[in-house]
């Protein structure tokens, strides 16, 4: 097992990283000293596979538990899945001692993390991611939220978990799309911070796709140490934070625009990259070189580097990034690289220069 420390001072906690972990989640939450009673929130995909497995843990180790099973997908991030959460454990009758298991990918884990942080003006939360992408990126750091249908994460809150639990068994459950949506997250992580590992990712990307486990712990705990660095430094996205966002600001618009039931969040955030390194490569002086490379790794993985976009749906884009949480005094902001490894946040982009990225990754 591997672990990982998030460093907040008093909201310090630590990040599990290695196979069959989650049976261990009870004397976990136990050595944590968590209230005796919790809610476990998941999604009817996860559910029949790891529910009981969580369950049985936490009673052994003399838990009172509740159940909230929620509709699988994206459109289940929203107030009214939060709202119903908010009655069912007003009904289990959890106190402020009481805590909230997340069970699941991004979408449980935003969504229930949320309701942990707003229900009785917050109780304690524990993450157990079952995606790539989760293990990766949204169970870490503290950003929790839902989605309005103007655009993506545009209610939420920051608020830390106690624990992050990434039990790898999990992945071997997760449908290939899935997983190979969760690699983009892992392939920002070498193009904002770490030439090394983008390097380790373009010689064993076969393997990794294969789900290799002498390699998949190492890259997961290499992109938590990054995330982990980050927060650390800067929690709420005052400043170097911000570079996590590279490739999401026309990534979410994309979300947004296709009603997040085209693409995955993955899916759409390679888009985003691909976009992010053309307008580097124009305004920033990243090598057209590494641009060439970054792309070529999105394509071997599988993912997506463009798409079709008709004359409405380009406006509605560039619609959509207005509302991007990052635009300030309403200008949208970019995370922008110099090399693989090097980026820097807070990039103002003339929507022309936008418009000519966009003609190379659309059709």
């Amino acid at each position: 097992m591997r672990t990982v420390q998030v460093p907040l001072d008093d909201r310090s906690y630590r990040i599990l990283i290695g196979p069959d972990l989650m049976p261990q989640i009870g004397r976990q939450c136990r050595r944590l000293k968590l209230g005796g009673a919790c809610t476990v929130i998941t999604d009817e995909h996860v559910r029949p596979l790891y529910a009981k497995t969580v369950l049985n843990s936490l009673e052994s180790a003399g838990f009172r538990t509740h159940l909230v099973s929620i509709p699988a997908g994206e459109p289940s991030k929203q107030l009214k899945m939060v709202h119903r959460c908010y009655n069912a454990l007003a009904e289990a009758r959890l106190d402020r001692r009481s805590f909230v298991v997340a069970l699941g990918g991004g979408v449980v884990g935003d969504m229930a993390g949320f309701v942990a942080a707003s229900y009785l003006r917050g109780v304690d939360f524990v993450q157990i991611p079952t995606t790539l992408l989760s293990q990766v990126d949204s169970s870490v750091g503290g950003k929790v939220g839902v989605n309005l249908k103007a655009g993506k994460n545009l209610v939420g809150a920051f608020y830390q978990p106690r624990l992050v639990l990434c039990d790898l068994d999990s992945l071997k459950t997760l449908p290939a799309r899935e997983y190979r949506a969760g690699l983009a997250e892992v392939i920002k992580y070498g193009i904002i911070d770490d030439a090394t590992l983008f390097r380790r990712l373009e010689k064993d990307m076969s393997k990794i796709l294969s789900k290799d486990s002498s390699v998949l712990g190492s890259i997961i705990a290499r992109c938590c140490q990054i995330k982990a660095r980050v927060v650390g430094a800067d929690e709420k996205e005052g400043g170097l934070r911000a570079i996590l966002n590279y490739g999401h600001t026309i990534g979410h618009a994309i979300e947004a625009i296709t009603r997040y039931g085209t693409f995955l969040h993955g899916e759409a955030i390679s888009i985003g990259q691909v976009a992010a390194g053309i307008l580097s490569r124009e305004l920033t002086g990243f090598p057209e070189g590494e641009a060439a490379r970054a792309r070529h790794l999105f394509e071997i993985t599988g993912l997506p580097t463009s798409l079709k976009l008709s004359t409405l749906q380009r406006k509605k884009l560039m619609d959509a990034m207005q509302l991007d949480k990052k635009v300030s005094e309403g200008k949208v902001k970019f995370v922008l690289a110099s090399a693989i490894g090097s980026v820097t946040p807070g990039h103002t982009v003339d929507p022309r220069s936008v418009h000519a990225a966009l003609d190379q990754v659309t059709s």
